[in-house]
């Protein structure tokens, strides 16, 4: 996470995200950079806007957010329906016993 952190860090600041600029960042934070993962976090924010990524991060957890509670009445309208299904259900089974002598 470090190197993603790092990478966010330079974003912030104007400054090109690659590989030593990452390593430069978490060397700074009194960590041992590991040459691999810096390359690796460099080349897969190649060309993407961090920004931009944030920012649909954001209005995607708000919409997250949003959509249990629209769900809730629709949830519990179906827990109503079996409910009710199923004390028609015994009516009609109650009737059907009638007509055999049952209880």
């Amino acid at each position: 996470m470090e190197y993603v952190y790092a990478a966010l860090l330079l974003d912030a600041a104007g400054k090109e995200i690659s590989e030593k600029s990452i390593m430069d960042v978490v060397k700074a934070a009194g960590l041992s950079p590991d040459e691999a993962q810096a390359k690796a976090v460099a080349a897969s924010l190649k060309g993407v806007n961090i920004k931009d990524v944030i920012k649909n991060a954001q209005s995607m957890q708000v919409a997250a957010a949003a959509a249990p509670a629209a769900a809730a009445p629709a949830a519990a309208a179906k827990k109503a329906e079996p409910k009710e299904e199923k004390k028609k259900e015994e009516e009609a089974a109650g009737g059907l016993a009638s007509l055999f002598g049952g209880a």
